[in-house]
């Protein structure tokens, strides 16, 4: 009778076994309860990418995130397969006293993994160069010219003449109905970034890119919308903490057809042009409405005013540091614009008779900083 003791699997082996017996009994439950395993992997698999490009140069980007993903699961996979295969290949089995040959120097290793990584790298910083360089390039003569503004806490939009320094007319709202950047699909665009205060950053997660907001100097860049794009609307936000009110500094981007852009440009146009109304008839207000702001909010959501009478809004800005101001709208736009306050401080603004019906004021500085004014 033999004396040879039996093997026994080694504990690694067990628990591996155990992993995988737990994983199907796992995948067999979610099956049964009506889970979605399909589509639970593809969002995960789209999860490791970034969303789809609205423009020619996101998609530029997105393409190098592409090229940088393969290289990096290749590697990732071949190191971890080499990985596991050594430790099955190499782990110790019974009987295995005696430490197995041991080898000291390999050229063709040595070069292979010095040369393979620098070719590698090299090649990375040749694509991502290429990249830079023509996600950065500006043309002479962009067909839509727009100067972002961003301020504590608010964007507005200045479109501009072809001489990129004439200033057509402003889009105070950043975001919301008759607010927000509009630009034309299949056109280039460029935008002027300026700020007075501190930095700030502009980013619209599928435009693929953010750039600062730098004080004292204008940062540009350029993009053209797809084509496909048009009607969509795309949120933007500053992407540099810039202070308490920095969780209000969100914009849209509204993209149009070129031939719904030209004709919302022209009235644009036209609106800025025309003579504005006088701030007030000459007769003394038949009331002063009374309105705080504090904690980059107002003290009240409603106002209520006479109808067809001028009246007044005495304005007080508590927060010490931050511009406010008090505008008037209704729904063909902007019919008022108070004073810029810069707290603390105050200001008494005058408002022209308005016909009976609700409006909207808000601070043009700040989007989350609105209310309903009532007049009748």
């Amino acid at each position: 009778m033999s004396t040879r003791p039996r093997s026994r699997p080694a504990n690694g082996t067990i628990i591996a076994g155990l992993v995988v017996v737990g994983l199907l009994v796992l995948l067999a439950i979610a099956a049964a309860a009506g889970a979605d395993l399909a589509g639970s992997a593809r969002r995960a698999v789209d999860s490791m990418f970034p969303p789809q490009a609205a423009t020619a140069q996101g998609q530029q980007i997105r393409n190098l995130y592409d090229i940088v993903f393969f290289f990096a699961a290749a590697i990732f996979l071949l190191v971890e397969g080499l990985i596991i295969w050594t430790v099955i290949r190499y782990r110790r089995k019974p009987g295995d006293d005696e430490l197995p040959p041991q080898t000291h120097g390999n050229n063709i290793a040595e070069v292979t993994w010095t040369v393979v990584p620098t070719l590698i790298v090299a090649f990375l910083f040749f694509i991502s160069w290429q990249t830079l360089n023509s996600v950065d390039a500006v043309a002479a003569n962009a067909d839509v010219k727009i100067k972002a503004v961003a301020r504590q806490f608010q964007w507005q939009f200045v479109y501009l003449a072809e001489d990129g320094q004439t200033e057509l007319f402003t889009q105070l709202l950043p975001q919301g109905e008759g607010g927000g950047m509009n630009v034309p699909v299949g056109r280039n665009v460029e935008v002027l970034l300026e700020s007075p205060d501190v930095i700030h950053a502009f980013y619209v997660p599928r435009f693929l890119f953010k750039r600062d907001v730098v004080p004292g100097q204008t940062n540009r860049f350029e993009f053209k919308l797809n084509d496909n794009e048009a009607g969509q609307s795309f949120n933007g936000q500053c992407a540099e903490l810039c202070g308490v009110g920095h969780w209000t500094m969100t914009f849209q981007v509204h993209a149009m057809s070129s031939t719904d852009y030209d004709a919302w440009f022209q009235q644009q146009r036209d609106k800025a042009q025309q003579t504005p109304p006088p701030a007030g008839s000459g007769e003394p207000p038949a009331a002063t409405l009374e309105l705080d702001a504090q904690n980059i909010a107002f003290a009240t959501n409603a106002l209520e005013a006479p109808a067809d009478k001028p009246f007044a809004i005495h304005f007080v800005n508590k927060d010490a540091g931050v511009p406010h101001d008090v505008a008037i709208r209704d729904a063909s736009g902007i019919l008022t614009n108070g004073a810029d306050v810069t707290g603390p401080g105050e200001a008494t603004d005058p408002v022209p008779p308005l016909k009976a019906g609700e409006y909207t004021f808000f601070c043009t500085f700040h989007a989350n900083m609105t209310g309903t004014l009532t007049v009748k």
